[in-house]
């Protein structure tokens, strides 16, 4: 039982967690109120933008806010692995511009989203399989 209670927490603070500061990340591309997020995107990856920093970082800022909210919803576990995917990306293009320190936290932020995933995973199963047993016995 405490092992459930110690899962159980870690989903939740893992869900609550990133799927917050995701979508927060991504509503402060429109603003900069935490910093010039134009200013992270590496010039070998900036040369090659069809739109300018600015309006890259908006399109950026939508799918941050949606895989935040994916995170919050039923679709958890898709959308941890798409924001572990997507942090990847994130942390490759900081590296790339030598930001080695926010790359490792983003890293290390794809790292707790894959961990998400696989609790997520784990919990849909759990899920499924109390509904068969829920099932039969009710048939029963």
């Amino acid at each position: 039982m405490e092992a459930e209670n110690n899962i159980r927490s870690a989903f939740w603070v893992l869900r609550l967690g990133l799927g917050v500061s995701t979508f927060l990340a991504g509503a402060d591309k429109f603003t900069n109120l935490l910093t010039d997020w134009k200013r992270y995107i590496a010039p070998q990856a900036s040369d090659k933008l069809p739109v300018s920093n600015k309006n890259f970082m908006r399109i950026v800022g939508v799918i941050e806010m949606l895989v935040g909210l994916g995170i919050l919803s039923p679709r958890t576990r898709i959308s941890s692995y798409a924001a572990a995917a997507w942090l990847v990306a994130i942390a490759g293009n900081l590296w790339l511009d030598g930001d080695y320190d926010i790359a490792v936290r983003d890293a290390n932020m794809a790292f707790a989203a894959f961990a998400l995933g696989q609790l997520s995973a784990a919990r849909e199963r759990e899920i499924s399989e109390e509904d068969l047993v829920e099932r039969r016995l009710h048939a029963a």
